[in-house]
Formats: structure tokens, C-alpha cells, sequence
């Protein structure tokens, strides 16, 4: 049997890689490269070759999860609309992927943690794909609030915008998916609105 080109090769054994690590994130692990290895029934070498550390699994598996809601481009004009828009919008996307962004949440603290006590072996996994989401749904706000109030603004949103309230609401309050979505859309509200209302009081 004639084997593919190696570029084929290459971009099946990566695609074999990736999906157990979707199947073991969402299993609830944070999967060593090891475990993705044995669960694609590739070798540690080949796995090793693709994936050098847990950081370089995890970055994948959002990646794939979330890929369409980094390329997300607002259509209002109005920038409050906007935002609201993003968050209408790539919020399912967030419920279908829970536990990879939990998987991502949980691999950041833990380097965090590390890190600051001197024992971080690996390279340090850093979140920060929200930022510019932001910045691009809300950016015709910026002139309305000056600078000082779009930063707080922008701030205050990456706290509500992400899998936090997931996390908080489930599992602090035992609220639903729905639930989730409604309360994070009304503090968005809430934030706009008091944005607004700030500048205007200038």
C-alpha cells in the first residue's frame, strides 16, 4: 500500500492527536501529552514532536473549541449593541465547550500558582483571546467614554465575558445554562448603561 505524502501524514497524525485531546478535556482532565499519546495510540516521541508540553495540548484544544468565536465580527453600529452582540452570539459557543475552557481556566491557575513559588517546570499557559474581542465589539465607545472610562469598561467586561460565570454561577449557585447566559447579559447591561451614564455626567 502506498503511504500519503508526509504533509498528509503529518496533518492526520496532528488531527488524531487533537481529537483525543478533545475527548479527554471533555472528559474533565487537563491531559498530560503523555495520556493524549496513548489515547490517539501514537507514540510519546511522535506525540512529544506536536505537542512539547501541556500548554501547547491546551492552547490546541481552544483553539479548536472557540475558533469561530475568535473570528467573530459585530454587525451593529452602536457599540453597547455590539457588545451585546458578541455575547448573544458566542455565549452557546461557551456552553458546548465548557469543559475545555474550564480545562484552559484550570491549567492557568495551576502555572499561576507554580510560577510564584519557584516550581513552574513548563511553559506558563496565559489565556488573554477576550481582549481583543472586546476591544473590537466595543470600539466605537471608546470616544463616547474617554479614555479612563473605556478602560474600566473594557476591564469590567473580561470579567463576565468567558467561562467564569460558568463557573461561578453552576458551581456556587447550581444555575443552568440559560441562567447563566440571562444574568451575564444583564450585567453587561447593567455595565453599558452605568458607562454611559458616567460619561454623560462629565
Amino acid at each position: 500500500m502506498t503511504l500519503p505524502p508526509d504533509n498528509d501524514v503529518k496533518a492526520l497524525t496532528h488531527r488524531k492527536l487533537l481529537a483525543a485531546a478533545m475527548q479527554l478535556v471533555r472528559r474533565g482532565r487537563t491531559p498530560s501529552v503523555a495520556e493524549v499519546a496513548l489515547t490517539a495510540g501514537v507514540s510519546r516521541a511522535t506525540a512529544y514532536r506536536y505537542f512539547p508540553n501541556r500548554s501547547t495540548v491546551i492552547a490546541a484544544v481552544v483553539a479548536e473549541s472557540l475558533g469561530p468565536v475568535r473570528g467573530y465580527e459585530p454587525k451593529a453600529r452602536d457599540g453597547g449593541q455590539r457588545v451585546r452582540e458578541l455575547f448573544k452570539q458566542t455565549f452557546p459557543r461557551f456552553k458546548e465547550f465548557e469543559p475545555h475552557m474550564r480545562a484552559a481556566l484550570q491549567l492557568s491557575l495551576e502555572h499561576e500558582s507554580l510560577e510564584r513559588v519557584g516550581l513552574l517546570e513548563e511553559p506558563r499557559y496565559r489565556r488573554g483571546f477576550r481582549r481583543g474581542l472586546l476591544e473590537r465589539a466595543a470600539g466605537p465607545l471608546r470616544q463616547q467614554l474617554g479614555r479612563r472610562g473605556y478602560d474600566r469598561l473594557m476591564k469590567a467586561l473580561s470579567i463576565v465575558y468567558g467561562i467564569e460565570p460558568y463557573v461561578v454561577l453552576k458551581d456556587i449557585w447550581g444555575s443552568g445554562d440559560r441562567e447563566v447566559e440571562e444574568i451575564a447579559g444583564w450585567i453587561v447591561d447593567a455595565m453599558v448603561d452605568a458607562a454611559l451614564r458616567d460619561a454623560g455626567s462629565r
